[in-house]
């Protein structure tokens, strides 16, 4: 990971357009209008062959004969030309490029021979195949964007130029201005790891959106992430959450892990949050980064409408997030400020006749209480009182809250109506509340806090490889592995992966190879001496599931049966999968839980992220169930807890009716 010369790419004293044009509609004209409109203080300077001058201003024929040492280049050349033009940048003096040129791929060898180019002059480059890149607040716009967006404090990354040009949109309707605005491309050299890495130091960067696609760096792109996420929030929209955009393994594990699902493990130990639509990204930069993490996530409502206050409640119920239960002294207070009709309990319903008197009294008294970690105040807009003078009694409450430019207890507002909405964050927004349209979205916002808290709070955890002092057997684990390794097998048989698990300190049930049915009733009259019943499975490296090959026999009394069911087993499975090799079968005894759970706990390497660990709720169905949850190690106990809690089946394990609850903690330390 590097930030080596970013400097020079978002804060360039000089930039040069290589490919400048006067044809109206060219990618050439378009980028130079773009330059040259935005406002840029610094030396720009035109290159192009073809031209003397371009709208009155100088065009140089080569870079070499610039006047000025550019420190960034944009180039938006044919493909084939882009090499030879770093390699001339990087002469003149240059130190980042910014290439909007699609068409160098490694099946052409043009990506190589451009980096091969940069790397004598650690030039860095943005791109190839990229809108661009714009810095509002110095004026600079290098891109073939419809619009300059104004300046502000969110840094927006996207692997989508269609994406950023939407987001931009968007983004003026609403009168939300970026300090950077980068367009990623096919990521040759500046990937999204770099710029997290450079943005973590940014003091012009209060918080940082990305769209992504892919991680071409898990390492670094971790390593920056989690150093980012420590100084500002970092939100993501992650594309490609369906599960016919990841190619499953073969295994239980591989199968249920999917590539989605490791990013969001590799999103929540990177203390990123991650959210679904494109409008969340403001959303939750809006909430996160005007006010603190929260310390728990407990919600006060302040409505004059019980129907909008239904539709919190219902929003706040799928997020996870608590009402919060207000103390008796609150209570006391709001029957002494509001009419006898209020709702006394959370939701507070002021009752639609409320003015901007009832809001502040109630809101104040709400402040206060101190069971609550948040306030919601919403507005449905009546004849019978002013919105605006309601947002600015809001507005007078939460300076009186203020603490610096933070606010000791949030305050968050959703104004309902479109034009009540536009009223009230004209009011309320330059002070510093946030201002939804939707319940919903509005307590996604509060949401949004209480999860940052969780994602601060795990990024100051760093994990021991080995819990307490455990100690592994790790050479019985490497000679259980051997023979696998030694013959180039993809997957252990049950015995040898049981042997590993047993010298990881994982209870394990006795388990002996018969290689013929004979040897099987002699392994099963051993057993049957300390068991009631044993149990017979298939054993070969071609077979996964072995119950859907017949592969599974339970409950076997006396070795007479073991002997049969061996001998039938394997014709069987030699009749349904002719091809496979079939080394016998497996011995165990029959273990009796009629209370237990059957969990799956699996480890996987994703292609991107390396190993997983994945839990869930087991069984044959498993596949059906989906009851799974993954996270990249290593875990403590705490985060192991984490990834229990993350499954339906954890609410299972704190028992339930006349079911003892299971121990967690053992659970955990496996």
């Amino acid at each position: 990971m590097s930030v080596r010369n970013l400097d020079r790419l978002f804060a360039p004293r000089s930039v040069a357009l290589i490919g400048a044009s006067s044809n109206p509609g060219s990618m050439g004209a378009t980028v130079m209008h773009r330059l040259m409109s935005s406002g840029f203080k610094g030396i720009i300077q035109l290159v192009n062959p073809k031209y003397a001058e371009i709208d009155g201003t100088p065009c140089f024929a080569k870079i070499s004969d610039l006047s000025t040492p550019p420190d960034l280049g944009i180039v938006v050349t044919p493909p084939q030309t882009v090499p030879s033009l770093i390699h001339e940048l990087g002469e003149a003096g240059a130190r980042a490029a910014v290439v909007v040129t699609a068409g160098l791929n490694g099946d052409n060898g043009l990506r190589q021979r451009m980096l091969d180019a940069a790397r004598p002059y650690c030039l860095r480059i943005l791109g190839p195949n990229c809108l661009g890149l714009q810095v509002p607040g110095i004026g600079l716009d290098a891109s073939f964007s419809h619009l300059t967006p104004r300046a502000g404090k969110l840094a927006l990354l996207s692997q989508s130029g269609a994406i950023v040009v939407a987001m931009l949109d968007w983004a003026e309707a609403r009168g939300i201005g970026f300090s950077v605005v980068a367009s990623l491309g096919d990521m040759a050299d500046v990937d999204t790891g770099d710029l997290l890495d450079y943005l973590a130091g940014d003091y012009h960067t209060r918080a940082i959106l990305m769209y992504m696609e892919q991680v071409t760096d898990a390492r670094k792109f971790m390593s920056a992430a989690r150093s980012a996420a420590r100084t500002k929030p970092v939100i993501a929209v992650k594309a490609g959450r369906s599960e016919e955009a990841a190619r499953a393994a073969a295994s239980h594990t591989g199968a249920l892990a999917g590539q989605d699902s490791v990013y969001d493990a590799a999103f929540r130990r990177a203390g990123i949050l991650r959210v679904e639509e494109l409008e969340d990204l403001f959303g939750a930069a809006e909430a996160m980064a005007r006010h603190r993490p929260l310390a728990s996530d407990r919600l006060a409502i302040l409505t004059n409408g019980g129907g909008a206050g239904v539709l919190a409640a219902d929003a706040l119920a799928e997020t996870g997030a608590r009402f919060a239960n207000l103390c008796e002294a609150t209570m006391t207070k709001l029957d002494a400020v509001l009419p006898p009709t209020w709702s006394h309990g959370n939701p507070v319903d002021i009752i639609g006749d409320a003015d901007a008197k009832r809001y502040e009294d109630a809101l104040r008294t709400l402040m206060q209480d101190p069971e609550s970690d948040a306030v919601l105040v919403m507005n449905c807009p009546t004849g019978l009182a002013s919105s605006a003078d309601i947002a600015k009694a809001i507005v007078v409450v939460d300076e009186e809250n203020a603490n610096g430019t933070r606010r000791a207890k949030p305050i968050l507002a959703n104004w309902l109506g479109e034009a009540n909405a536009q009223a009230g964050t004209a009011i309320m927004a330059p002070a510093g509340i946030p201002v939804y349209r939707t319940p919903a979205q509005a307590v996604r916002g509060f949401s949004y806090l209480a999860e940052q808290s969780k994602a601060q709070k795990a990024l100051m955890r760093t994990p021991p490889s080995i819990p307490g002092d455990f100690e592994p057997d790790r050479s019985s684990a490497k000679a259980a592995m051997a023979d696998a390794l030694e013959t180039g097998r993809r997957w252990l048989n049950e015995p040898e992966a049981k042997a590993v698990l047993k010298a990881y300190g994982i209870a394990t049930v006795d388990t002996r190879i018969a290689k013929s049915a004979k040897e099987a009733a002699g392994l099963a009259a051993e057993m049957l001496s300390n068991s009631a019943a044993v149990v017979l499975k298939i054993l070969s490296p071609d077979i996964t599931h072995k119950s859907d090959v017949g592969g599974v026999r339970l409950n076997i009394a006396t070795p007479e049966e073991a002997h049969d069911a061996a001998q039938a087993m394997i014709a069987q499975a030699k009749a349904l999968v002719p091809n496979a090799r079939i080394d016998g079968v497996v011995v165990q005894p029959m273990i009796y839980r009629p209370d237990a759970y059957e969990l799956i706990l699996g480890l996987a390497d994703d292609a991107v992220f390396g190993p997983v660990v994945l839990f869930g709720a087991g069984g044959t169905s498993v596949e059906t169930v989906r009851d799974k949850a993954v996270a990249l190690p290593p875990l403590d106990l705490t985060l192991a807890q984490d990834l229990i809690d993350e499954t339906r089946i954890s609410r299972l394990l704190n028992g339930y009716r006349n079911r003892p609850a299971a121990d967690r903690d053992a659970i955990a330390l496996s």
